[in-house]
């Protein structure tokens, strides 16, 4: 599978940019997977209903199906993170996943860059992000898109990614 990544600061466009991209990628005909990294606690699931109260009483692993999608939530109870490369063998092969956030691992990468966060680029001092994607003008040794130019950078990642 071919991976690449979004990276960059809070509130700096990477989901926005992420669903852009699917549904761009997708459309034209590749199949394409994706992986959110969060930096907090966070839950799929509802106190009350039933996979709740599995996981509640002790699963490891509680697996909800239905005809429309299936969710399998997997508890750590104190074991470590799995590493990206770990979660990726999880996924169904597909031509592409596009990966928000894992800004450490060693995968190609774009960062998202709004000006307003006042936040520092990130590409810099990270050999692993080839191009920006950013809402105002950078001067930057890299690729830089207008973060809204969702079709040059779907070429991009594509042309990098080999598809």
């Amino acid at each position: 599978m071919r991976l690449y990544g979004v990276v960059g600061w809070k509130n700096a466009g990477k989901t926005g940019l992420m669903e852009r991209l699917v549904t761009e990628i997708t459309g034209r005909g590749f199949t394409v997977s994706t992986v959110k990294h969060a930096h907090h606690s966070f839950d799929v699931d509802h106190p009350g209903k039933d996979s709740f109260r599995h996981r509640e009483a002790g699963a490891s692993q509680v697996l909800l199906a239905s005809r429309n999608r299936i969710a399998l939530m997997h508890e750590l109870r104190g074991a470590a993170e799995p590493t990206l490369d770990v979660l990726l063998t999880q996924l169904a092969p597909v031509d592409l996943v596009l990966v928000e956030g894992y800004k450490r691992d060693t995968h190609p990468k774009i960062e998202a860059h709004r000006a307003v966060t006042g936040n520092p680029l990130i590409a810099p001092n990270d050999p692993t992000v080839r191009a920006v994607a950013s809402d105002t003008a950078l001067q930057v040794d890299l690729p830089v898109f207008d973060l809204d130019d969702t079709k040059a950078i779907a070429d991009f990642i594509l042309q990098e990614a080999g598809l």
